[in-house]
């Protein structure tokens, strides 16, 4: 009885020896879509199909994201997602991805290291941010001037 992995679309990518490398097996869900994506990629036509496939579904993700990161939401986390759908298949996105979480994990190390004070502030900055963005996004997208309706509102009462 041989231990040797089995041939087939689950073995691994090749060592520099040219000697196939085993994959460290995936359960549940991750191992059923990893044993999926090799199924898939092990035919020519399903390979080209699935980076098809990926890159417009990313694309779509990212686009939903960037045009909703001026507005109070899920913006950057939708342009992240998308990059993480783009992983899956491109290399250059699996990069960028692992760079994004790399600054977003050290910033997120600096602000908690930072006293309360200090995150009040880093919060209260955020939050002006957020409400001159919407404002602005309201006056010149929709025509509605928040800011001159309170003024005339509170002049009137």
């Amino acid at each position: 009885m041989s231990t040797e992995p089995s041939e087939g679309p689950s073995r691994g990518p090749s060592s520099a020896s040219g000697v196939a490398v085993a994959r460290k097996p995936h359960s549940g869900w991750r191992g059923r879509l990893h044993t999926t994506l090799d199924l898939i990629r092990a035919n020519p036509t399903g390979r080209v199909a699935l980076k098809i496939f990926i890159g417009i579904a990313g694309a779509i993700v990212v686009t939903v994201g960037v045009a909703l990161i001026p507005l109070p939401g899920p913006g950057w986390l939708l342009v992240i997602a998308g990059l993480g759908i783009w992983a899956v298949e491109f290399h250059w996105a699996r990069r960028l991805l692992g760079f994004t979480r790399r600054h977003v994990h050290a910033w997120t190390r600096w602000v908690t290291s930072r006293s309360l004070p200090v995150r009040l502030a880093l919060g209260a900055v955020g939050l002006v941010f957020v409400l001159v963005v919407v404002w602005l996004s309201l006056k010149y997208s929709l025509g509605i001037d928040l800011v001159a309706r309170v003024m005339r509102y509170l002049a009137t009462h």
